[in-house]
């Protein structure tokens, strides 16, 4: 085959690859990820079950790809606003707002997706982790360049951006987030201002030998 045609070959690929996973996340959103089978996608996109799983080993890492793709887009929205203009505080109070709305969106206003990042959660599918490293990220980079900028205090701006995630997670995390429901404060806006306030103020400059045991 050649070069050519390998690469026509790898776009179909791609593209039936999003197909499948548009179609397992519609299906999931209007039955639920448990009751969609791959024949039911299969039968949605008039292809047989072994075609879909010659892009998907088990419905398993179709349900790992329609989360995984819901996640890029809060990541990316994240990495967006932190490379983005305006002021350290501006961009952090922006990057934790959207990451509360986005989740509010895909997991809380949505409960049969909810149940699939539930079933995430409780399994630790790697998404989880792979997810919440690259929030840390983008939040460590608008920490970082208001250390350099003077916005705030120095310190250790992987320690704070993670004390600051911590500090949010009820905001964003869709578990927390339904079972704070009927606590509405604080709000993400006071708890972010509470953030921007100890970021200016000691840097969150804890060493590792002062990091809390726990």
């Amino acid at each position: 085959m050649s070069v050519v045609g390998a690469r026509a070959k790898s776009a179909r690929e791609v593209g039936q690859r999003e197909k499948i996973i548009a179609t397992a996340e519609r299906l999931f959103r209007e039955i639920g990820f448990q009751k969609t089978t791959v024949a039911d996608i299969a039968r949605e996109l008039r292809m047989s079950p072994a075609n879909v799983y010659r892009f998907f080993g088990a419905k398993s890492e179709i349900n790992a790809a329609v989360a995984r793709q819901l996640m890029s887009e809060v990541e990316q929205a994240a990495q967006s606003i932190a490379h983005g203009p305006g002021s350290a505080e501006e961009r952090l109070r922006a990057v934790i707002l959207s990451n509360e709305a986005m989740n509010a969106e895909r997991y809380v206003a949505d409960r049969k997706l909810h149940d699939m990042v539930e079933a995430a959660l409780i399994e630790n599918w790697p998404i989880i982790s792979d997810h919440i490293d690259r929030i840390d990220a983008a939040i460590e980079e608008i920490v970082r360049s208001g250390m350099e900028s003077g916005e705030f205090a120095k310190g250790d701006a992987q320690l704070a951006a993670r004390l600051v995630h911590t500090s949010c997670i009820r905001y964003c995390h869709p578990r927390l987030m339904v079972e704070c429901a009927d606590r509405p404060v604080p709000t993400s806006a006071q708890m972010v201002e509470f953030c921007i306030a100890a970021l200016r103020g000691s840097g969150c400059g804890l060493g590792p030998s002062e990091a809390s045991p726990l």
